[in-house]
């Protein structure tokens, strides 16, 4: 069966998500409105600004429907700015967020754009071919609750990680043809769906 996957299109590199799923044989909704939640099996929060998100986020009574669907298993996909965005905390900083995951974000963690990079990353659950991560003015996970499960590391930070129905990545997937990580994403999809 086909399944509706919205993207947050506030800002931020929603087109390429769209391209990746719709490779995979999704459905893609692009969203914008709060209304535009209501008939989708999964989302993605793209990477982007995350403070402007989180200010575009709070019109519309938007980011309190997306914590409304997470809390009844919609399954929830961050990619950089959106991994912050589902962050319960963010280290020094007082900036709004969806506060869906056990973790603490450390924002801009590897350095400003000039400092962004390419690198292979071990991601067991992905298969043993390691996966091509493009790191962006990218967060790390500094603080992780025992019930959130590490996906990837890169020099000791976890930079991937699951909570239930829920991943977030420091990286942006969508940025390389290697599409296992949203395939991953639609499996929980599909896993929910079921329930």
């Amino acid at each position: 069966m086909k399944r509706r996957i919205g993207v947050l299109a506030l800002q931020g590199a929603f087109r390429e998500h769209r391209i990746a799923l719709e490779s995979l044989g999704a459905e893609v909704v692009e969203v914008r409105k709060s209304s535009e939640l209501d008939q989708i099996d999964g989302l993605i929060i793209p990477g982007g600004e995350s403070t402007t998100m989180g200010k575009l986020m709070q019109v519309d009574g938007l980011g309190d429907k997306i914590k409304d669907l997470a809390g009844k298993d919609l399954p929830i996909f961050g990619t950089c700015a959106g991994m912050i965005m589902m962050s319960k905390k963010i280290s020094n900083s007082q900036q709004y967020s969806l506060e869906l995951m056990d973790v603490t974000a450390e924002r801009n963690a590897f350095g400003r754009q000039i400092a962004s990079f390419e690198t292979d990353l071990n991601v067991p659950a992905l298969g043993s071919e390691p996966v091509r991560a493009v790191f962006i003015r990218a967060p790390y996970i500094k603080d992780i609750a025992p019930n959130v499960g590490i996906l990837a590391e890169y020099e000791g930070k976890v930079v991937f990680a699951r909570q239930g129905n829920m991943i977030a990545s420091a990286f942006h997937p969508e940025l390389t043809p290697d599409r296992r990580v949203h395939q991953y994403f639609l499996d929980i999809v599909e896993e929910y769906a079921g329930k």
